[in-house]
């Protein structure tokens, strides 16, 4: 089972591009992110074209927006955090198969100290929370997406320029810790020790063609899942194409 994650920056823009990658990457279930789409205006038939007959879908206009394609049914979905009356549309999980997949696009939180980064870290804590209710039912579990954290110095271009600043900050880590902790590995990391790999590029000031860049976009998969973690990747390929996402996708093979 390939299971991959991207956060498109606008389906809307980027469907010629997600109908080229998906034949040349085929992965059997694709968590999308930024979709910016309502359910309304989601293009169905095009993504049906492409072998995912089974969707689950939780859009807004302009913002947000997330969605879950695949080509085995998805089962018992649910759309946001339960409990939270949050109205903006971050996250989408269903059971494919026997693998219950969590897709997010983690809040931003524009800079440390704002209002909306003390939102990113009340966030984090009531996902971190509900996840923990997800791993106890079931135990082979995939979440992933944009997370807007980098994990570690590691998987920034220039730490001492991002040293505590937004996406990278002590509060963030540490929060992405305590989801980890819950039993959650990075795949990516599990199986690629080296610096320098990066899934997000600014489009600014030749960002990408520099490898400016931060690894943002994970896959994180429960201990009961890693025996069968058989590889994992970024895709950097699209992000070479006209008019990109300014992300690239992450992606895993289950064995």
């Amino acid at each position: 089972m390939r299971i991959a994650s991207w956060n498109v920056n606008s389906l809307r823009v980027r469907l010629p591009h997600l109908e080229e990658w998906v034949k040349l990457a085929k992965p059997d279930v694709l968590a999308l992110q930024e979709t910016k789409l309502e359910d309304p205006a989601f293009p169905h038939a095009e993504i049906a074209a492409l072998g995912y007959a089974h969707r689950a879908v939780s859009g807004q206009k302009t913002y947000n927006g997330v969605a879950l394609l695949s080509r085995a049914p998805i089962t018992d979905v649910q759309v946001g955090i339960p409990g939270f009356d949050d109205p903006q549309r971050r996250v989408i999980a269903g059971t494919i198969d026997d693998v219950r997949v969590v897709d997010l696009y983690v809040v931003n939180g524009q800079a440390v100290g704002s209002e909306r980064f003390a939102y990113k870290l009340d966030w984090l804590a009531r996902l971190r929370d509900w996840l923990a209710q997800e791993i106890a039912r079931h135990p082979r579990l995939v979440v992933l997406g944009d997370f807007n954290i980098a994990p570690a110095d590691i998987d920034v271009h220039d730490p001492a320029a991002w040293h505590e600043a937004v996406l990278c900050s002590t509060p963030e880590r540490d929060a992405l810790r305590a989801i980890q902790a819950l039993g959650l590995v990075d795949s990516f990391r599990e199986l690629h020790p080296q610096a320098g790999e990066f899934s997000w590029w600014d489009y600014r000031q030749g960002a990408f063609r520099r490898n400016i860049g931060l690894r943002i976009d994970l896959v994180l998969v429960s201990d009961a899942l890693r025996p069968r973690l058989a590889a994992a990747g970024i895709d950097r390929v699209p992000r070479t194409w006209e008019r990109p996402s300014d992300h690239a996708p992450a992606w895993i093979d289950l064995a």
